[in-house]
């Protein structure tokens, strides 16, 4: 068992510390926003990603052989990324300080667009169903291996867009000079705009 769980966490943690939409949002949260807020978005997108993984163990290979749900879910989810790209690259140079309204930066808010960030990528939910596939359905007791596998996960994600965040934190001491901070904005906007486009592609 402990052989599994080690596979079940490089596994987790490798697909949660890459490049991808959650992570350039955390980088971004971690520089503008307060630390409370900050960690309302890893959350929301730790447990969104572990109830994928639920819900990837429970019939995802039924869910994902639909081709036209498939394909509805990844537009979706493009078009939810493509706005937060926009609203990054145009957001005001006062949010990377966090000097902005505290609505802006909000737990709350920031919570749910993490869970809905993570639970919109169409790479969380490949992962998820890939993990799944090795390390649950091959196991004498499913039931047990998906509870463990879930646990691994929201841990690894948590630790993975938890260090983009980290990140972004150190580079908000950086970013003092408003012209640091509205290049930034539009870095982090473009980025996450061909992240999207990668996924799409």
């Amino acid at each position: 068992m402990g052989l599994l769980l080690m596979a079940m966490g490089s596994f987790a943690f490798v697909g949660a510390i890459t490049p991808g939409p959650v992570n350039v949002l955390a980088l971004r949260h971690g520089a503008a926003a307060n630390r409370g807020a900050t960690l309302a978005y890893v959350l929301g997108a730790s447990l969104s990603y572990a109830s994928l993984v639920w819900l990837m163990g429970l019939g995802g290979e039924l869910l994902l052989s639909n081709p036209l749900l498939v394909q509805v879910v990844r537009w979706i989810g493009a078009a939810y990324m493509f706005y937060l790209a926009w609203r990054i690259a145009t957001s005001p140079v006062a949010e990377l300080n966090g000097k902005a309204p505290s609505t802006c930066n909000s737990g709350l808010e920031t919570l749910v667009e993490g869970a809905l960030t993570q639970s919109l990528n169409p790479k969380a939910w490949v992962v998820a169903l890939s993990g799944v596939s090795l390390f649950v359905l091959p196991q004498e007791n499913v039931p047990q291996a998906r509870w463990f596998y879930v646990a691994v996960s929201l841990l690894a994600c948590f630790v993975g867009v938890g260090s983009w965040a980290w990140v972004g934190r150190v580079l908000a001491q950086w970013l003092t000079l408003p012209a640091r901070q509205k290049a930034f904005n539009r870095t982090m906007g473009t980025v996450l705009a061909l992240c999207v486009l990668a996924m799409l592609g």
